[in-house]
């Protein structure tokens, strides 16, 4: 991977002043704006495709005090930005770190509007994730890419990372408006939404544009303006090692096309390869267990190589234990594991461990509900991996379950391999998924007594905004039905993540900082390779890629001189 002591005695290939390690929305934005400032610059990839986990992901960009929400009524300011992350990260995280995210964040929307295609619009309505904190925001902060027509890319097109939903590169569908469909057998709301979307969809196939949205917009747009900037990408190319001299990286060592190749940098690298998400050793070595790769989102070349790469380099690590969680469920024959976000919140839905108990809301943030099934199956000695949602004909008709349309009956290969359950009575249920027949039937009676007043006095589901965002406004609490009508449904819910957020840790213009706390000259970190601003919260959707792309944005001016680094660059 890498040598620290290493003398760089071979020749240089190639020298450039910018090298970014990682094609993700965090690269792609730095490699930008370093190429604006004036520095010649060049992506490495490791996969065949570009675009990273950013291009399977939702596609939310959460950015406080953004122009565009400041513009649509949003009444944000940083005062009020400061005062949610203080609520939410606390002092998990240096404040300079979290000042840096503040301020150059919406200055990085503003550059991207100014000189790239990057689009967004504000996804007003999207909840900050707890914004009953102070400074939180029902309407939310997130911002999410206008569509975007992929064949703009021409033959490059191919080597944009597919989706991980089939079909989205035809929908023109935002992730708001997905959430809004999802109950259209019981709104008018979602069956305007799924009519307008079926309109786009025919429209975009007979036109024959492959319109981009959620994280394919996002990744869609930067590869583009990538490319229309005459920036160099990379693929099949690994990093193989830093390259450093007395203590300051030169350049990078790569193996293209099975080929090593040597670049020399004159400004610096830029690691926004990722985490560890599909590197099983390290998930063993730092997470909280069980902790499988096979339960990850993220793209498969997720394998560290970047932090490990800046940690032999002699980099500090932290927050190796945490992750971007959340309960994932798994379908026979699908490549991946379906991330469970509306089904936890819907009416007539709720979640039990293996005796059949409930334990947490089950409408809270994901990663949230991950975090309590860590805690309880580590320290409560009732096993809580897997965990099941358990549902009743009236939610399987009204609301979509995963990909599957509500009403339809659930495909043959998700009974398959006894990750779903289908049974006419609860008792009959709870002896298919191994629980205790009578706890599952008093936990269902307990729920169906809350749903009935519409409060629920242990997990308090329903009480926060975000909750309400996957409810049902039909009922007295949106997000609270009993559960009486037989089949009765069980899905098999893992801790799956989008990726890990421990990793190389920096200051606030994203140097990486040695194990004494001094900058490792000529080394930066952006994205899941950078340990996270938000330290173990999750203030927000987009609270991935928003930092991502703000400190990919902020190393380039440093990198370029337009923001005085520390030490020489």
């Amino acid at each position: 991977m890498t040598d620290r002591d290493a003398r760089p005695t071979a020749a240089w290939d190639e020298e450039f002043d910018w090298i970014v390690v990682g094609s993700g929305g965090g690269g792609m934005t730095s490699a930008l704006t370093a190429h604006h400032h004036g520095l010649r610059s060049l992506i490495i990839e490791k996969s065949a495709y570009v675009g990273g986990s950013t291009a399977r992901s939702g596609g939310c960009v959460w950015i406080p005090n953004n122009y565009l929400a400041l513009e649509g009524g949003l009444p944000d300011s940083e005062e009020l930005a400061r005062t949610y992350m203080a609520a939410t990260v606390g002092d998990r995280t240096p404040a300079a770190l979290q000042q840096a995210y503040l301020k150059y964040g919406p200055e990085m929307i503003r550059f991207l509007r100014d000189h790239s295609a990057m689009q967004f619009e504000w996804s007003k309505g999207y909840s900050d994730y707890y914004p009953e904190a102070p400074g939180g925001f029902a309407d939310g902060r997130a911002l999410e890419p206008l569509p975007f027509d992929g064949h703009q890319l021409g033959s490059n097109f191919r080597y944009l990372r597919p989706p991980v939903m089939p079909g989205v590169r035809y929908t023109s569908i935002s992730l708001r408006a997905a959430q809004i469909m999802g109950g259209m057998r019981r709104h008018w709301s979602g069956r305007r939404q799924l009519l307008k979307t079926m309109y786009d969809t025919t429209r975009n196939i007979l036109t024959r544009k492959a319109m981009l949205t959620m994280g394919q917009g996002v990744a869609g747009r930067l590869y583009y303006s990538v490319l229309r900037a005459g920036v160099p990408v990379e693929r099949n190319t690994a990093l193989t090692r830093l390259i450093q001299e007395d203590g300051r990286v030169l350049g990078v060592e790569v193996t293209r096309n099975f080929k090593p190749r040597r670049y020399r940098t004159t400004r610096g690298v830029l690691l926004a390869a990722g985490g560890f998400a599909h590197n099983q050793a390290m998930r063993d070595q730092y997470h909280p267990q069980p902790s499988q790769a096979a339960w990850s989102i993220a793209v498969e070349s997720d394998t560290g190589d970047g932090i490990r790469a800046g940690q032999v380099a002699g980099a500090r690590l932290d927050l190796m234990e945490d992750a971007w969680w959340g309960p994932v469920s798994q379908i026979s024959g699908q490549r991946y594991p379906n991330f469970s976000v509306t089904e936890r919140s819907t009416p007539g839905a709720m979640v039990v461990n293996s005796q059949g108990e409930r334990f947490v809301n089950e409408a809270a943030p994901y990663s949230d509900v991950v975090h309590r099934i860590h805690e309880l199956h580590n320290s409560g000695g009732v096993s809580h991996v897997p965990c099941w949602i358990i549902l009743d004909r009236a939610n399987r008709n009204s609301y979509m379950l995963g990909l599957a349309m509500p009403a339809l009956p659930l495909p043959r290969k998700f009974f398959e391999h006894e990750d779903f359950f289908k049974a006419p009575t609860l008792q009959a249920l709870a002896q298919q998924i191994g629980v205790p027949g009578d706890r599952l039937l008093a936990s269902v009676r307990k729920f169906n007594a809350y749903a009935e007043s519409g409060v629920d006095p242990e997990f308090h589901r329903g009480e926060s905004a975000y909750d309400r965002i996957f409810g049902d406004p039909h009922f007295r609490n949106p997000n609270l039905a009993p559960l009486i009508k037989p089949p009765f449904y069980a899905v098999k819910l893992y801790p799956g993540d989008i990726g890990t957020r421990g990793g190389l840790v920096t200051n606030a213009l994203a140097q990486v900082l040695d194990q004494d706390g001094g900058v490792i000259q000529g080394l930066w970190a952006a994205g899941n390779t950078m340990a996270s601003v938000m330290g173990h919260s999750y203030p927000g959707p987009g609270a991935t890629i928003g930092p991502s792309m703000t400190f990919g944005y902020v190393a380039a001016l440093a990198a370029a001189g337009k923001i005085p680094a520390e030490g020489p660059t």
